[in-house]
């Protein structure tokens, strides 16, 4: 006996397989469509004010399939941190493992890389996220600090070591040199997202430009911090 069922045309067909993978790309798209509209709103209105059920809405998906790939916001900001410095990071310790060159073009090239990486996208909130809201949220605290800080720090105090065993920068302790690099990079992120300080109108370039130069000039050796910058040759 012969089934009267219709076999599916080959137009059919594709359209339901074409269906099934933009179905298939869209799932696996929705972790980082959640996070990047968790991230815009904890930076817009902070962490503690920001509801999973906005964010669901911001993200176009129920707040039961949110909770499906998060199990609750700690775990999502977790992954957004981990999103946004995982990268940078690793860059920048392949980048200290095959660097041939100066101290002073190493240390441009991280900080660069770290702006155009971080300080230059959507990333750049979460200095100011954390500052604004660390505190009362120990985990948190401790994760973007072993994650993100601890990580970061070894990285640049590798970088200033470089100088130093070459002889073009002084020796100067590694822990207060890292503090002094770092901090212009990361209130140039906190300006960026507050109108009070009118870093949305800052120079970017121009701005690095001068960090840079005044971090090579203040970390070279005793010679070179004696002789004015004009008179170099």
């Amino acid at each position: 006996m012969h089934s009267s069922r219709a076999t599916p045309s080959p137009e059919s067909s594709c359209a339901l397989s074409a269906a099934v993978t933009r179905w298939t790309r869209r799932k696996e798209a929705r972790p980082g469509e959640i996070m990047e509209a968790a991230l815009e709103l904890f930076v817009a209105r902070g962490f503690s004010a920001t509801r999973m059920e906005e964010i669901a809405r911001a993200a176009g998906v129920t707040a039961g399939t949110l909770y499906r790939y998060f199990a609750n916001k700690e775990e999502l900001l977790k992954a957004v941190i981990r999103d946004a410095f995982a990268p940078t990071l690793q860059e920048g310790e392949q980048l200290l493992g095959n660097f041939q060159g100066s101290a002073a073009e190493l240390l441009a090239t991280v900080i660069r890389n770290w702006w155009q990486l971080n300080g230059a996208t959507r990333f750049s909130g979460i200095p100011k996220l954390m500052i604004a809201e660390g505190n009362n949220f120990p985990e948190l605290a401790r994760f973007h600090r072993e994650e993100v800080i601890e990580r970061g720090e070894a990285l640049i105090a590798r970088a200033i070591q470089y100088g130093i065993t070459r002889g073009e920068f002084r020796p100067i302790p590694l822990d207060i040199a890292v503090k002094v690099v770092t901090a212009p990079v990361i209130m140039a992120m906190v300006w960026k997202h507050s109108s009070v300080c009118g870093g949305a109108e800052m120079d970017i370039e121009h701005y690095l430009d001068e960090v840079i130069a005044t971090l090579i000039h203040g970390f070279g050796s005793k010679q070179d911090i004696e002789q004015p910058i004009g008179e170099k040759a």
